[in-house]
């Protein structure tokens, strides 16, 4: 008797607002001492440790970089990936019939994995078409938040890779990158409106078209600025989850000497306050410190 779960999906998308007039700010004219010469991961199918049957094919040959890919050889057009780590917390993907094999994160570090993927039967009920377990021993910790995946898609090439270079070369350290990189986004970068309003399940950010529009939605923010991050050699986490009753997505950073800063909003010249590129962009500091308060109104659900 195949396994049959019912999936209910949210979609990152509830974090409407209207844009706010901000202080005038311009990228710092000077060259800074930090290297800002992007570092692209690839993610690779070593094809040395393959799971498969005649419907699912998954690739962990490289499980301690922190990904596995994984692709569907069926012909269904509702396919959902599956992923609990030892956190217990499970992740759910939308994948195709006749896409190429994707990149997807092991983000609940160290530990055993059980990894499906799952047809569709019928309405929101699914069956277990392959399923693996796999043990995972990361060889660092910080590698699933540098690397490409699904949600936060990105390559040397991008548009969105070059930028950051630009946005990073007068920074002396990571904290002046994220910095600039922040200020420029919330800056350059519109609330969707519309598309919040029409988004549907599955959907995925393009940093490029997003760059290019110069609009977006949560996600989009958020997956633009940890794939510039990451691109950066910083650690960066694309956190979904609530705040306040907005399913919504931000971003957290690892520092050296600091550790993972959640939050961030603005830097003082000491200290960070809540950062979110979304809420930032389009809500008043002040309103937005009071309405976040020390982070009591996030609730992380996910990281990718």
């Amino acid at each position: 008797m195949p396994a049959v779960l019912a999936f209910v999906l949210l979609i990152g998308a509830g974090c409407a607002g209207q844009q706010t007039t901000l202080e005038p700010w311009e990228l710092p004219d000077k060259t800074g001492t930090r290297d800002n010469t992007p570092v692209c991961l690839v993610p690779e199918m070593s094809g040395t440790d393959v799971r498969e049957n005649e419907l699912a094919r998954i690739d962990c040959s490289n499980a301690p970089e922190g990904y596995v890919f994984v692709q569907y050889l069926g012909e269904n057009e509702k396919v959902k990936l599956q992923i609990t780590g030892s956190d217990t917390v499970t992740y759910t993907y939308t994948i195709h019939a006749g896409d190429a094999p994707d990149v997807f994160p092991l983000s609940s570090g160290d530990g055993t994995y059980q990894i499906g993927v799952y047809e569709n039967i019928q309405l929101n009920q699914y069956a277990l078409a392959f399923a693996t377990e796999l043990d995972v021993r990361l060889h660092d910790a910080f590698l699933p938040f540098l690397y490409p995946n699904q949600y936060v898609k990105f390559e040397a090439g991008d548009e969105a890779i070059a930028l950051g270079r630009t946005l990073a070369a007068p920074a002396d350290d990571d904290l002046e990158v994220v910095s600039n990189v922040y200020n420029y986004i919330i800056r350059n970068i519109s609330y969707d409106t519309q598309e919040a309003e029409t988004v549907t399940s599955g959907y995925l950010p393009d940093i490029d078209e997003v760059l290019e529009t110069k609009k977006g939605i949560c996600l989009d923010y958020a997956a633009l600025m940890t794939a510039i991050l990451r691109s950066q050699k910083i650690p960066t986490r694309m956190e979904v989850g609530y705040a306040g009753i907005a399913y919504h997505a931000w971003i957290s950073v690892h520092i050296d000497g600091v550790g993972w800063v959640n939050g961030l909003i603005e830097f003082d010249g000491t200290s960070w306050s809540l950062m979110d590129p979304t809420f930032a962009a389009s809500t008043a500091a002040d309103e937005l410190k009071t309405y976040i308060g020390e982070g009591d109104n996030y609730e992380t659900k996910y990281v990718y």
